[in-house]
């Protein structure tokens, strides 16, 4: 696609309001993205004549959609940085916390950290229950340095809310089965 006139003015967004998602399983995934992610299931137009679900958390929306033919769903094993994926902030100084709820939950991550003069970026990733990879970092540490002269309003990061992160995530659910070794960076997933 080529865009033909330069100088006309970006589109009038105000915020990022859902992405969408094909899944094997809503009910598997509406599971997933509630205990993993603490997203909670909002009503949806019953005029949709296909399976769905919509959940919404940080102000945004995921919207689940059953895929009407399974096979073309691709399924990933291996977790690639480099691959597709959605990022989500941690409200901690590091993902120590995040892992350890991964732990608990069963779910297989992989760990990586990004260093940028002296800042370090950590980061974990794993998969939902159809493959498609999530990103949970400590992206924050990192100025946003725009490349060329910009609004100063179109760089504001929403503002977060510092929790007490050993406190969240006490309550992580019990796991299906036992965690592998917590030594290592890369765990089974029961969910």
């Amino acid at each position: 696609m080529e865009i033909k006139e330069y100088g006309v003015s970006p589109l009038p967004i105000s915020a990022v309001n859902h992405i969408s998602l094909l899944c094997t399983s809503v009910t598997k995934s509406v599971e997933f993205y509630e205990r993993v992610l603490g997203f909670v299931p909002i009503k949806r137009p019953r005029s949709f004549d296909f399976d769905g679900a919509w959940l919404f958390k940080f102000g945004f929306g995921i919207h689940l959609i059953e895929a009407p033919q399974l096979d073309h769903l691709p399924k990933k094993k291996e977790i690639n940085p480099k691959d597709y994926h959605m990022s989500f902030q941690t409200a901690c100084q590091d993902v120590d916390d995040i892992a350890e709820c991964l732990e608990k939950l069963g779910v297989r991550y992989e760990r990586f950290h990004v260093e940028e003069n002296g800042i370090v970026v950590e980061q974990i990733f794993f998969h939902d229950p159809d493959g498609f990879m999530i990103e949970v970092c400590t992206c924050d540490n990192l100025p946003v340095v725009p490349l060329k002269p910009v609004p100063e309003t179109s760089m504001d990061r929403p503002n977060h809310i510092n929790l007490i992160c050993s406190q969240q995530y006490m309550h992580c659910p019990a796991p299906a089965i036992p965690c592998g070794n917590s030594s290592t960076s890369e765990h089974q997933t029961s969910i």
